[in-house]
């Protein structure tokens, strides 16, 4: 993801008990960027999460695509993308279906290894589409 966005700090929402071992595998490959994790255990999370993530205002989010509550085609996830891409930040998903769901950027195991975009959110989010994405 550094490659396509040069990014400092990426924001993870997700339930972190259920998504350990994700966590632990974008902690172990997101050398030289900072990962804020915004835990929520259920949708009625999601409001705190979009306040906690406004304030502190990451370079971009990530979905986690199997997480139980914000994980790629959930509401939770359509929610953090449209408030995020509100206040220019991007989300970025690791699947396909979270590029169509909204996602600006899709890399990952779930896109058959290739860099997607979704260049409708990216412009409203403020982003380039990186050269080279498949444009969904």
């Amino acid at each position: 993801m550094k490659k396509a966005w040069p990014c400092e700090t990426i924001a993870v929402v997700c339930d972190t008990n259920g998504s350990k071992a994700a966590l632990s595998t974008l902690t172990g490959a997101a050398t030289g960027m900072k990962i804020m994790v915004v835990d929520v255990k259920g949708p009625q999370d999601m409001g705190k999460a979009i306040s906690t993530l406004t304030s502190r205002k990451p370079d971009a989010i990530l979905l986690l695509a199997g997480d139980r509550i914000a994980g790629d085609g959930s509401a939770a996830a359509t929610f953090l993308i449209q408030r995020m891409a509100a206040i220019k930040v991007p989300t970025a998903a690791t699947t396909e279906a979270g590029v169509k769901q909204g996602a600006a950027l899709g890399v990952g195991p779930g896109t058959g290894g290739k860099l997607m975009s979704n260049a409708k959110v990216a412009g409203v989010a403020g982003v380039a589409v990186p050269a080279g994405a498949t444009v969904l």
